[in-house]
């Protein structure tokens, strides 16, 4: 079924909605209305000018310091009763600017105008049609899909969010499946609907994106997922995941095996691509802690292709850096505590330090970063659900500009209904 036939039979399901009200009960009982707050402050410093020419390094900013509240209004009905289920979805989000300035801008939180002011606020809104049958549920309009080979990016104010279809199925025990065709998306800071293209392309073309796939538990211990996703003209990719839980000790190892292998599709507008990139880590909990050491190499033609400004489905999708440059090799270790083992349920910190090198861009990539986060969610009280987040990173490049970068997140769930 193609997707125009798909469009065409959601809304064709959805405008007999009215003539079913009175059996509607679960549309409105099953249905939801949450309220996001989102406050953030986001401070980042350079301390360097590699990859800059001359001429630009003499006009670089030396800073980008935002401070923004975003607000997110998400509602979810129930579906229709009946043998097929009809319901929608919508989302209102709304960015406002706190505190920002000519030579501070461009943080990710806010628009920034031709002059290079931010701007004062900015806002967009969606609906999804959706439709289900047993367990499985198609859906038309503003999604935020999380796949291996496409995962929406939510580490600002507001979600980058996408337009298209979307097929999910469990009713196979053990057996997930999804698959989509995406036609435009907006970025977390815009209100603009574009075509997709490839992160850093910056030429004139753009392309739809499908994908399909599924994951697999195997009993309670092994997961399994295969996923292949392509941007029309642009790039293919499959990707290929192993994840293990075993009990060692008092604690688990969880390891976890990603490979994906990615080549030029159709016209090819972003260049050659041919490469593949393995990684793996092993992840060992214990009465609280979490030790992690991995280990990730890119070998081929160009660096790992994703839709722009998307999340990678990588170990090595950092605060700041990726480490997914052509040839590049990185090492990583980890650690995190959940301080719930000491009485303090809601605090945890978190840490990470990536090493890559052997990596081609204009010039040779050597790179590393480290992370940490501190966040504290109220468990009780008023206020429950409130949220702090405080992350500290650290990067420094041969090709790019080092950073050093705090910020600060302030979150809050009202459930409205």
């Amino acid at each position: 079924m193609s997707h125009l036939l798909i469009r065409a039979t959601l809304f064709s399901c959805l405008s007999l909605l009215p003539v079913a009200g009175l059996q509607a009960a679960d549309f409105i009982d099953d249905s939801s209305l949450k309220l996001q707050l989102r406050n953030v402050y986001f401070n980042e410093n350079f301390r360097d000018e590699h990859g800059l020419s001359a001429k630009a390094a003499r006009t670089a900013k030396s800073e980008r310091t935002e401070w923004a509240q975003g607000f997110l209004l998400d509602y979810q009905s129930g579906f229709t009763p009946g043998t097929l289920g009809f319901g929608v979805d919508a989302l209102g989000l709304l960015g406002v600017r706190l505190d920002s300035g000519r030579g501070r801008s461009g943080t990710g939180l806010l628009p920034v105008h031709d002059d290079g002011r931010a701007a004062s606020e900015f806002a967009s809104a969606g609906a999804t049609a959706k439709v289900r049958l047993a367990k499985t549920t198609l859906k038309y309009g503003t999604l935020l899909p999380k796949t291996p080979v496409l995962v929406h990016n939510d580490a600002r104010l507001l979600p980058q969010t996408f337009q298209g279809t979307q097929l999910t199925s469990t009713d196979i025990d053990g057996l997930s499946v999804s698959g989509g065709y995406l036609e435009r998306f907006k970025q977390r800071d815009s209100s603009d609907s574009v075509g997709l293209v490839p992160n850093g392309y910056r030429g004139d073309k753009s392309g739809d994106f499908r994908y399909a796939g599924a994951d697999y538990t195997w009993g309670k211990n092994l997961r399994l997922s295969y996923f292949h996703g392509e941007l029309e003209n642009f790039y293919r990719q499959d990707f290929v995941g192993l994840q293990h839980d075993l009990a060692l000790g008092q604690g688990t190892l969880t390891s976890d095996l990603r490979y994906f292998r990615s080549a030029d599709s159709g016209a090819a507008h972003d260049g050659k691509i041919a490469n593949r990139m393995l990684s793996g880590q092993l992840t060992y909990v214990i009465a609280g802690h979490a030790f992690g050491g991995g280990y990730q190499r890119l070998d081929g033609e160009a660096g790992l292709p994703y839709i722009s400004g998307a999340s990678v489905y990588s170990f090595s999708n950092a605060g700041i850096g990726k480490f997914i440059e052509e040839d590049e090799k990185t090492w990583m270790l980890s650690y995190g505590y959940n301080f719930a083992t000491v009485g303090v349920p809601g605090l945890t910190f978190s840490s990470r330090y990536l090493s890559g090198s052997d990596g081609k861009s204009k010039t040779q990539v050597e790179e590393w970063e480290r992370d940490a986060e501190l966040a504290y969610v109220l468990q009780q009280g008023s206020f429950k659900g409130l949220g702090v987040k405080l992350r500290n990173y650290v990067y420094r490049s041969s090709y790019s500009r080092g950073r050093d970068s705090n910020r600060l997140y302030i979150t809050y769930d009202i459930a409205l209904w």
